[in-house]
This record gives C-alpha cells, structure tokens and sequence, in this order.
C-alpha cells in the first residue's frame, strides 16, 4: 500500500504511516494563485541518506492526464550528491479540485520498505488499454559512490490512489549507470500498438547512450532494452495516433535538439534528425537549470518541443522559451525556432526551466497550448513562476501571468549542480480544457541563513499547482523575431550535425540525477 497524506479544510491530520491529508486547493492560496499538493514528511532523524540532505524540499514534478484524472510524480526529500529520500504521488479524479498525496512504496529503504538508497527522475503515464497509471523513477545506490542503478515502474489500477511494488526493467543492458528516464504508453484504440508503453532513458555510464523497453501488460513485465547507438540526455517519448513514436531529446552534450522514431512499436529506433542547435545563457543564482526539452503532441499528431535559448537576446545575456512543431508523421522535418513571446526582447527577464502541456483534444490550427515555466526578473534570483497559452497551436499567444513569486535560488534545494528546483516541471491539461501546471514553489524559511548545510530541514519547497485551471487568449507572436545571438563558441552551432549524437566519453559528468 501506498504511504498517503491527504487534506481537505478543516479535515484533523492524523500522524499514522497511512496519514491521511485531503488537500483543497481553493482553501490555502499561495501568493492567491497555487496551492500545495505535496509536501515532505521527513527530517534528519527520519531519512539522514547524506551530510547533505535537504528537507521541506520537493523537487521536478511531471504530471499526466487522462480524463478528469491528473497524477503527479515528484522527489521527496532532495539529497544534495544525487537523487532523494522518496518518490512522492499527487492525485486528482476532478481536474485539480482536490488531490491525495503520498510516496510510492517499495522503491527506496525509506518508504514502504524498499531495497534501494535513494531515488530520482519520476515520470509519469496512463494505460487505456489495461487501465494502469504509472509512474517511473531512476533508483540509486550509495556504495562506491552515488550512481544510479535501475529503472522501476510503481504502478496503480484504482485511479493512481494506491500503488504496488515497483517492476523491473531487465537489468541486463543499458545500466552501466543509467539517467533521465521517461515513459509514455500508447492511447490509441485504434493504433496498431494500442496498449505498448516504452520507457527510455540514456546510460551516463555508456557515453550517454540511449536506451528503450518497452511492456505490452500495462507495465507488468519490460524487454530487454534496444538501443540507436546515439548520445542524449533528457528524451521525452511521444505517441502518435497511429502508433509512431517520436522521442524529441538534447544531445549528450545539451548543444542540440533532435528526435528519433519508432515505426514499429519499439522494435527499433531510428537515427536522431537534427532539429536546431541550442544557444543558451547559464542563468544566475547557482541554479540547476540547463536547455533540456519539454515535448508535448496534440490529438493529431502534431508534436510540440519546448526549451530555454537565447538567440534571440543580445549578446545572449538572458533566455527565452522557444518552440518548434513537426511537420510530417516521423519527426524528421520541423519548422523553425520560434520565440514564445513572453516579454519585450529587451526586457531582461530570464526564463527557464519549460513545462510545455497541449491538449490532446485540439489539434492543428486550433491546438491548446499551455507552458509553465520559471523566470527571474530583471536583476533578480527570486524564483518566480509564469504561465502562457495559445489557442492556435502556437502561432499567436496570450499575455503571460505570473502564477507565483518566489524567494530568491538560496532558498532551493542545494546539490552538487547547484540549487534545485527541478531538471524538469509539468503542465496538463484536464477534462476541463485547462492547463494545471505542476512546480516547485520556493518560499523563505525561518531563518535568514537559506536552505544550506547549516539549515537542512529549513527549506520551503513543497509541490504545488494552480489554484484553479488556466485558459488565456492573445494576440501576441514571435514568429518575426530576428536572431540576436549566433553562439558562444561552446558547441552552439558550431559542430557538424552528424557528430551531435555521438556518445561522449564523459567518465560520468553528464548526468542530472
């Protein structure tokens, strides 16, 4: 069973292992616009894991919807070498009125008695076909050295509520020391693999080489995995109508965009088409923040990716949100880079860290696009949250609206990478046709000194949502922008594309566990 926290206003919290919590959204606004959906029940004396270990602090949520159902998977106690003390679950059956929260057991020695140290990377997705919400997560041992050493599948047949032990994928390729992991199933009655879910990750320890299973019993039983013998870090697989699979990805060395495809329910994969080469400003405020894509399709097929760039600011000083869309039913064509047109190019406002949603019940001129993302102001390292829409599936946007103000990046999870709050965040849409972004909010604690060595358990970092779904319209485009900024000299643009996807021999520093 799964260790739960539920609150609804007014409900007496109960401390018990099955502690529940029934969290209504409209009763606690934060900064009147999010509410916590999940929090971290731990403290040194209850998961110590290192000398380092940060609690009050979640961190990188993704979320995904199916129906009125929307099932949130995130890190639960953030441990500053690599991963954390949990996996944690966020559930709503009514587009975000109301969710239960919890950790998923089995899969760290913390909860629910699982073998494994820590645990990161949770990814989350739903089988139709055999009625099963998932959520993957990378595991980790500290012997030797923090590494990751498996991927595991928790897996819920009552609505994402309650969770059993976590399955394996064959440990017998690809985990050497594996990382970024994500998993995405196939929703298509219709399709001729309706009912195949894959999960794909790279192996740091093998030149970031890429790696998917696949599982045709709702997550029961995976293959052995296969591989394109390419370098990535951060793919995000997404199914097509009829079947394909597009995995849009960062090369190992974060200098590209690009996806790969699967024509024939992952027996194998294709070669990575180039999509752009990526110019990006490193934001300030010591965060772990870096160009990894956000991918979404709408229900035609379309596919949708996400990143922060700088190109189009001078000298490359700040960041923006860009996209590109695919143009044919294989990802290997798209269209070119556009500018989410959050702010004035001069406005230097810094933006990072995507979570790109799109309704898969729209499609093509009238697809549903959501984004929530984090920004700085002008001259500031106060985390704040934004989110921006289109109707027209992308080509013009609403004016943005700031969701939530933070503390400044001192008040994030510290890391070996620098302060945390997510790789990645989450927006879905729900039955409702609104987006429900899902992040980490930063708020000051209780003293003055930060979250950091000295104030462990002093963090304030819980997972929160919109207080209620968000639907704008606008008028505003980039797609007249002009390029500003033609690269650094660091890879951006200036590599051959056939030598993108090359593994690297990085003796294991490109990783984000």
């Amino acid at each position: 069973m799964s260790r739960m926290f539920r609150s609804r206003l007014g409900a007496r919290i109960i401390p018990a292992l099955s502690i529940v919590l029934v969290l209504a959204l409209a009763a606690f606004p934060v900064f009147a616009a999010t509410n916590s959906i999940g929090i971290d029940p731990f403290t040194q004396a209850t998961c110590h894991a290192s000398n380092t270990t940060n609690h009050k602090a979640n961190v990188e949520p993704d979320s995904f919807s199916f129906g009125s159902t929307i099932v949130a998977g995130y890190q639960v106690g953030r441990i500053y070498d690599g991963g954390a003390c949990a996996i944690g679950f966020s559930t709503s059956t009514d587009n975000g009125a109301t969710w239960t929260s919890g950790l998923l057991p089995g899969v760290t020695k913390y909860a629910g008695g699982g073998a494994y140290d820590r645990a990161t990377d949770a990814a989350v997705a739903y089988d139709a076909k055999h009625n099963t919400w998932m959520i993957s997560s990378l595991v980790l041992t500290e012997a030797g050295g923090v590494k990751g050493v498996g991927i595991f599948t928790s897996r819920s047949t009552d609505g994402g509520f309650t969770w059993g032990a976590p399955v394996a994928i064959p440990n017998t390729a690809g985990m050497i020391s594996p990382d970024k992991n994500w998993i995405v199933c196939d929703n298509t009655a219709t399709s001729p693999f309706y009912g195949n879910c894959y999960t794909e990750w790279d192996d740091n320890g093998a030149g970031n080489r890429m790696e998917m299973s696949r599982s045709t019993d709702g997550g029961a039983t995976w293959s052995v995995a296969v591989t394109n013998s390419a370098g990535i870090i951060g793919g995000q697989p997404v199914v097509r109508p009829d079947g394909t699979v597009i995995v849009p990805t960062a090369n190992a060395n974060e200098t590209a965009i690009g996806a790969f495809n699967s024509t024939n329910g992952g027996v194998s994969w294709s070669a990575v088409t180039t999509i752009a080469t990526i110019r990006h400003h490193t934001v300030a405020g010591s965060l772990r923040e870096g160009p990894l894509p956000s991918a979404e399709i709408d229900g035609a097929g379309t596919v949708y990716i996400a990143w922060a760039d700088s190109r189009f600011r001078s000298g490359g000083k700040v960041n923006d949100i860009v996209f590109v869309k695919s143009t044919n039913a294989t990802g290997t064509t798209w269209s070119a880079v556009t500018r989410i047109p959050i702010d004035a190019t001069g406005s230097g406002i810094d933006h990072f860290i995507p979570g790109l949603a799109v309704n898969n019940a729209t499609s093509g001129a009238t697809a549903q696009l959501g984004l929530t993302y984090y920004f700085y102001p002008k001259g500031s390292t106060a985390l704040n949250i934004g989110f921006i829409s289109s109707n027209n599936g992308g080509s013009t946007w609403s004016a943005p609206q700031t969701v939530s103000t933070g503390a400044t990046s001192v008040w994030a999870a510290t890391t070996s990478q620098g302060r945390m709050v997510g790789d990645y965040i989450s927006t879905s849409y729900g039955s409702d046709n609104l987006a429900h972004g899902i992040f980490a909010t930063v708020t000051a604690g209780a003293t003055v000194t930060g979250c950091s060595t000295g104030a462990l358990d002093n963090c304030n970092v819980p997972i929160a949502t919109f207080a209620s779904g968000l639907a704008l319209n606008g008028s505003a485009s980039g797609e007249n922008d002009p390029v500003l900024f033609a690269g650094n000299g660091n890879g951006n643009g200036n590599v051959d594309a056939e030598n993108f996807w090359n593994l690297v021999n990085n003796e294991g520093i490109q990783h984000r566990n």
